[in-house]
């Protein structure tokens, strides 16, 4: 009975958080919510908000090592509202699946870290080290005044952290097929190719840009930049954005406006990667000009015991051992990881996040939950 009542409870909690439309940065007190939760079990509260953004500091204990559970309560807006089967924020239950924005990306997930350390506490009222959580509602967009401001404020403090627990959506095809060990960095070029407005039927007295672009183009894509290695899959290269327009169908255009990507392994640093595609253009001759904007390098946490609790907690809940990757965009795991903490991401099947009718399965939520609960008894139980 007391099991049963525990399920319903963390599915109950998720659908509260999920009927505050916090679309980013805005929290629409999801995390006011989530202190009066925290400090009914002992946990030290504290508010930090940076900008237009809220975030939320949460300890229980003062010693070391602590535990760190981390996420986000901002969530990406719904999209065209007739593409949904359901109003996006009710968080209805149909056939078994919580269908809302914000089931998969994240809200169960933060749900479920809090009834797990509900429970722990109250099993464990003397454990170990200390329990904490993370959270903001700037990792769906800007993500500077979120993790990476909280971070600076805990280590100009002389806090730190020894394990963290992100809970984006890592897995696959079913709940823990996969574990997030790391994330590739993302560097992004925003570029003007100059050439000169001319007739299209007279010699260019310059470069046409938009042939200066595929130049580029052909030159990065022709070989591969790297092979990847045991943890990373090769870097990749896709372009974003392109304009270069004169308003006439006769006319070259002046210059060209583009953005691309690279999603890199750690083969390669920000600055080593930029210096080799600069001397790429510099080759091709082109007259340009780039901006280079870095939203976070390549980090990787080796095996050690948070990666042999969390493949334990999932296996024994799942039966699954899980495939530990560090494919995927990027997450707040990389303003963390810098700091000499060990980052995995454990969390719902990302199927649908960011789609119209994200879901997550009922029961996965309370599965997760016991997953969590497991991490920390690993990790902090008195009795280890």
């Amino acid at each position: 009975m007391e099991a049963r009542k525990s399920e319903v409870a963390v599915v109950e909690l998720a659908r509260a958080l999920i009927r505050r439309p916090s679309v980013t940065p805005d929290d629409h007190g999801c995390q006011q919510l989530i202190a009066e939760r925290l400090e009914e079990m002992g946990f030290k509260i504290e508010a930090l908000r940076f900008g237009d953004v809220d975030n939320l500091w949460a300890r229980r204990g003062k010693p070391a090592p602590v535990l760190c559970f981390a996420g986000h309560t901002d969530v990406v807006p719904p999209g065209p509202l007739e593409q949904w089967r359901v109003d996006p924020f009710a968080a209805e239950i149909r056939d078994g699946k919580l269908v809302a924005r914000g089931a998969a990306d994240m809200k169960a997930s933060l749900a479920a870290m809090i009834s797990a350390c509900g429970r722990f506490v109250t099993d464990y009222p003397d454990h170990r080290g200390s329990l904490a959580f993370l959270i903001t509602s700037d990792e769906e967009g800007a993500a500077q005044d979120g993790t990476l401001k909280v971070m600076q404020t805990l280590t100009q403090r002389g806090e730190s952290i020894d394990w963290c627990v992100v809970g984006e959506p890592s897995s696959t095809d079913v709940l823990g097929d996969t574990v997030r060990i790391g994330r590739r960095g993302s560097l992004s070029g925003l570029m003007t190719i100059r050439g000169a407005q001319t007739h299209v039927a007279y010699p260019l007295p310059a470069g046409n840009p938009m042939h200066g672009l595929a130049q580029f183009i052909a030159a990065v894509t022709r070989e591969p930049l790297d092979e990847g290695n045991a943890q990373f899959p090769p870097t990749t290269f896709q372009m974003v954005n392109v304009h270069s327009d004169a308003d006439a169908p006769n006319v070259v255009p002046a210059d060209l406006r583009c953005r691309f990507n690279f999603r890199y392994s750690t083969r390669w640093t920000h600055e080593t990667l930029s210096a080799h595609v600069e001397a790429m253009l510099a080759k091709l001759g082109l007259d340009y000009e780039i901006e280079w904007r870095v939203a976070g390098e390549p980090f990787l946490t080796e095996e050690g015991r948070l990666s042999a609790a969390v493949c334990t907690a999932v296996k024994e809940q799942t039966g699954l051992d899980p495939e530990l990757s560090t494919s995927g965009g990027t997450s707040d795991g990389r303003f963390i990881a810098p700091y000499g903490v060990d980052v995995l991401e454990v969390g719902p099947v990302n199927k649908t996040i960011h789609q119209a009718n994200e879901e997550i399965d009922v029961a996965d939520i309370s599965r997760l939950e016991k997953i969590y609960y497991r991490i920390a008894e690993l990790l902090l139980a008195n009795t280890n």
